[in-house]
Parts: structure tokens; sequence; C-alpha cells
């Protein structure tokens, strides 16, 4: 069994849900400003489309996934038949993708693609669907953080599955219509409170609160913040536009850039793999930074 497309089935549902709240903002006189606008929202829209429309181009590109290489050389073989593997893929691939979002803020190369979803500087579920396309290099070394759950013997179709469960778990969450929820799902889980946090571009929540369907790795790990104060969205240094390509490709160029113009390969090694922020001269610029380029 191959990996079931359920953000492309989800489609129809995405798209009832942001008309059901574009019209609650509309009706709305407190609105947050940041709320979202109907660029905003274009933009989101327009870069979702085109990442689906580009899909079979970048899995034409990587013709192989490094969990499936896992799966094939694992002597462990766990069966889809019985209920407890599936609550364990679901707790272990989430903790897998904890590492992966991690990874995304924390190293530029992986930072160029996932740059893309922060950097709109509003925060609906359109938010949700601002998501890259065609980043084959990131989404090789994003994809090496599913191997554990591979070789624990989780079938290699089970493991896509829940990827896309998790995706779409968090598609509701980014929204500022819900304030907190109960305490024990708080606690457990991520909410629209805590995916909130994580978008946001001022301290005291840079990097913060990675988890996908469950907080709780957060706790753990020392990367979780509460909703304390005032959310700015988007990047440190806003891109500006609304050209879904800049949108996609901004960080991307800023790190060429940035490499091409290294002294060292200390610093070239620096500008991918170290980061966001990191600079050949040691003074570091503040992390979650868009590069101001010019594409054409």
């Amino acid at each position: 069994m191959g990996r079931v497309e359920l953000l492309s089935y989800a489609v129809p549902a995405f798209a009832l849900f942001m008309l059901v709240e574009w019209f609650a903002y509309r009706r709305d006189p407190d609105r947050p400003s940041n709320a979202g606008s109907g660029r905003d929202t274009a933009t989101n829209v327009a870069t979702f489309t085109i990442g689906r429309l580009t899909k079979p181009l970048t899995q034409y590109l990587i013709p192989f996934s490094a969990v499936v290489g896992a799966a094939a050389i694992t002597p462990l073989h766990l069966s889809a038949k019985a209920w407890w593997v599936w609550v364990l893929g679901l707790v272990v691939t989430d903790f897998c993708y904890y590492w992966a979002h991690r990874a995304d803020h924390r190293v530029r190369l992986l930072w160029t693609s996932h740059s893309v979803h922060h950097s709109s500087e509003h925060f609906n579920l359109s938010t949700a669907i601002r998501l890259p396309w065609v980043h084959p290099v990131t989404n090789v070394l994003r994809g090496m953080a599913w191997v554990p759950a591979a070789l624990l013997g989780l079938p290699v179709w089970m493991i896509f599955v829940l990827q896309s469960i998790g995706l779409l778990y968090q598609f509701p969450i980014h929204t500022q219509r819900v304030g907190t929820l109960p305490r024990p799902i708080e606690f457990l889980f991520n909410t629209p409170a805590h995916h909130r946090v994580h978008h946001g571009s001022n301290q005291p929540y840079l990097d913060r609160n990675y988890g996908g369907i469950f907080i709780i790795w957060d706790r753990m790990f020392g990367s979780f913040a509460a909703e304390s104060e005032p959310i700015r969205y988007g990047l440190t240094k806003n891109i500006d536009t609304h050209n879904p390509v800049k949108v996609n490709y901004h960080e991307l160029a800023g790190l060429v850039r940035d490499v091409r113009g290294a002294h060292t390969w200390r610093g070239r090694l620096g500008y991918i793999f170290g980061p966001p922020g990191w600079t050949e001269g040691g003074v570091p610029e503040p992390v979650r930074q868009a590069q101001s380029v010019q594409l054409t």
C-alpha cells in the first residue's frame, strides 16, 4: 500500500472551514488585526495549490526514501492488525515529528523550506496550508527523522498514513478563534494556544512548541512556552511580498547568497548547517530571520 494522500482528500473540508472562519471574522467587530487579509489568504491558497500541482515533480526528484530503506533492513516487523501497534505508531511518529520540526528551526538548510510556513504576518486556518514546494534536498534530510519508526518495525505505509494524520490534526489549531481548552488537554496535546506561540516571532515565543499532536515532548525537552503576552506573527524580518514564488524561495536565495559571500569553508558550512541567523563573523542575527533578497 502506497502513501495515502489524506491531505488531498481533505481539501474540500479545509476550504469549508476556512470559509466559515472568514465569515465569522467578518461579523466580529473585535477580531484581531492580524487575523488575516484577502491578499494574504490568496497567497496561502496559491502556495498550497502550486505545491499540489508540483507534487509529481517532487516525487520524481526524490525516487527513494530513507524510511523505506530502513524498513527493508530491520529485523523487526509489527502487524497493523494489532490495535496497540497503531497507538505505538502514533506516539512514535509524533516523537519523530518533534525532532524533525525542531531541526527545521535549528538548521538553516531545513529552515529554507520551513520558513515558508512561518512567513505570514497573519494567523488563521489558511496559514496552515502555506506549505513549501519543490525543496528536494530538505525533504530527503527531513525524512530521515522517521527512520527510527521504521527500524522499530512499523510498516512503511502506516508511518506515512500517521504522518498525514499528524498534519491533518494541525490544520484546525491554526486559529485565533479558540482560546484555551481544559487543562488536561492543554497539558498533553498541541492546541490552538500552543501553536499560536509556535508562530510567534517575538520573545518569549521564538522557537518554541515544536510538537505535532502531543505538546508533552516540548515539556520534556525544554522547548515549551505558554501564551503569556500578545503575539507578533511572521519572521523576525518579514519578507513583505505576496508573490508565492518569492514566498517559497526567499530564504533559499538568502542562503545561496551567504554561502557565495563566505570567505572560508567553515563559513560556507555554517551558513548551510548552522542555525538561522548564524554569521561567519560570529555576530548572530536574530533567529528565524528572513534574508532580504530580491528575486527576479
